[in-house]
C-alpha cells in the first residue's frame, strides 16, 4: 500500500501538469480565440487573428503549466486567465 501512494506523490503532480497543459492549454487557447472577435475589427481579419493568437496562448499556456513551482499553481493560473477571456469569448456567443 506505501508502495502505491508514494507512486501517486512523486507522479501526481506530473499527471495533474500533462493534463493542465493538454486540456487547460486548450480551452484557454479556445476561448483567446473566441474573444479576438469581440475586438473592433472586421470578422476575417479577427477570424485570422484569433486563429494565428491560439497557437502562441497554447505555447505560452504549456511553458507556463511547466514553469510554476506546483500543479495548483498551475491550475490557478489557467482558470485567472480563462475567467479574465470568458466575458470576451460570451459576447461573441
Amino acid at each position: 500500500m506505501s508502495i502505491s501512494i508514494h507512486w501517486v506523490r512523486t507522479t501526481g503532480p506530473l499527471i495533474s501538469r500533462i493534463i493542465a497543459a493538454l486540456f487547460g492549454g486548450y480551452a484557454v487557447a479556445a476561448l483567446a480565440s473566441v474573444a479576438v472577435l469581440a475586438l473592433p475589427m472586421s470578422k476575417p481579419q479577427a477570424v485570422l487573428t484569433g486563429m494565428l493568437a491560439s497557437f502562441i496562448v497554447y505555447a505560452c499556456a504549456v511553458i507556463w503549466v511547466f514553469a510554476v513551482r506546483s500543479a495548483t499553481k498551475a491550475w490557478l493560473g489557467l482558470l485567472v486567465v480563462a475567467a479574465v477571456l470568458l466575458p470576451g469569448a460570451w459576447s461573441v456567443w
